[in-house]
């Protein structure tokens, strides 16, 4: 059963939450998360990104930059700009893109449930990649960035959600991307404990994005276990910052490949392997996948939809998604692409930037382009239930969370 519990929020004062609140410091590269700070006296991710306060060649994995984020953090503290609440609660989490509401809970997750397999995975994770978020999470004593879960949809917890959001919010405000941002607070006692209780008949809750944040979390907390052998396991740091969604709220996008070589072979060539495989017809325009088992193929100016053969289906809830069927059936196969996490012949394009952008690399420097059809949450749900990992790059959630809204402090 899952035990999310109501913490003690460090977050911005009202006024200053919009200025504050950042995207997650994985979505920038170094040369954007220093443009994006340049002359911003506010922005979370100076924290999150220490190293955009050191000249551009500084290593960014040096001990002071890590102090640097644990120091900006409290001088903002200490300056009001930060509030400490003074009792437990849960917020009420909303996010509009588009016209389209998703809301959530944040809350802290326990590490208990990580361990015991509660919490459910669909990716492995790279000790290089934890490393970084260790650091930072241990020396500013502060987890900072939030990770995505979602679980299977309750009427008690929802109804305790949609009674918070008939009170004013604590924070309202639309980001420079456009996406809106909606927090209130609850912390009554009897709605409290029905929330807890509510999770509490909870048998299994995912992560949807952020398993190397997630992971670094709970290194940390085996950390401060190890530092603390008399620990009760009511400790802060037994928990990690988390913002759970039910399943019917989440929207999933495509995430969609683009090829720098065709191995060898000329288009024409590349074209009629791809005929042999899947079932393939020319398009008017540009494919957008309309179905499961449906993919667009632009090559050479042209967009082809690509249909998914029904003898091609195992039953396997890994082997049967889109993406591993390109994988296993065309890219290792034909394009010589076996390790495509690693392989630089393949990208991966994110379907927030649109059909275009896979115009746009076709032209630029890739051969062809694939779009995919979304990998729906009922699949990640199969996947983590058999536990299965999806191959690399199989799905892409939006809208992304902001850090700095909530901070989980571990003393």
């Amino acid at each position: 059963m899952a035990d999310m519990i109501p913490f003690r929020a460090l977050r911005p004062r009202e006024d200053l939450a919009a200025k504050i609140a950042a995207l997650p410091y994985d979505v920038y590269d170094r040369k954007e998360a220093r443009e994006k700070v340049k002359g911003d006296a506010f922005s979370f991710l100076r924290i999150d990104r220490p190293e955009t306060q050191f000249p551009e060649d500084y290593d960014m994995y040096a001990p002071e930059v890590y102090e640097k984020a644990r120091e900006m953090l409290t001088e903002m503290t200490a300056r009001g700009e930060f509030v400490q609440e003074d009792r437990p609660a849960y917020y009420v989490y909303e996010l509009v893109m588009n016209g389209r509401s998703q809301t959530g809970i944040c809350a802290c997750a326990s590490v208990d449930d990580y361990e015991n397999n509660v919490i459910k995975k669909h990716e492995n994770t790279r000790a290089e990649k934890e490393a970084d978020r260790i650091r930072h999470v241990d020396i500013c004593n502060a987890q900072t960035g939030p990770i995505f879960l979602t679980y299977r949809k309750r009427a008690d917890i929802q109804a305790e959600v949609e009674r918070a959001v008939t009170k004013p919010p604590l924070y309202d405000f639309t980001a420079d991307d456009g996406i809106i941002h909606r927090v209130w607070r609850i912390d009554d006692g009897a709605s409290v404990g029905k929330i807890r209780e509510g999770f509490a008949k909870v048998d299994a809750v995912y992560i949807a994005d952020g398993h190397h944040r997630c992971a670094s979390a709970v290194r940390v907390s085996q950390m401060r276990r190890k530092e603390n052998p008399g620990y009760t396991g009511q400790e802060a740091f037994n928990y990690f910052l988390s913002v759970i969604f039910p399943d019917d709220q989440l929207l999933i996008m495509d995430y969609n490949r683009v090829v720098k070589s065709l191995n060898g072979y000329t288009e024409e060539e590349f074209l009629k392997k791809v005929s042999e495989i899947f079932t393939t017809e020319k398009s008017d325009g540009p494919y957008r996948p309309a179905k499961k088992g449906e993919m667009g193929m632009y090559l050479k100016n042209t967009w082809y939809r690509l249909s998914v053969r029904p003898e091609m289906m195992t039953n396997d809830p890994v082997e049967d998604l889109d993406v591993s069927v390109l994988q296993r059936e065309l890219l290792a196969p034909v394009l010589g692409i076996l390790d495509p996490k690693n392989d630089g012949r393949i990208d991966f394009v994110g379907g927030i930037r649109g059909l275009q952008e896979l115009e746009r690399r076709v032209a630029a420097d890739c051969k062809a382009a694939f779009a995919m059809y979304p990998t729906d949450i009922h699949e990640l749900f199969a996947v983590s239930d058999a536990g299965k990992l999806m191959p690399p790059k199989s799905t892409w959630f939006e809208p992304k969370l902001r850090s700095g809204l909530f901070i989980h402090t571990l003393a």
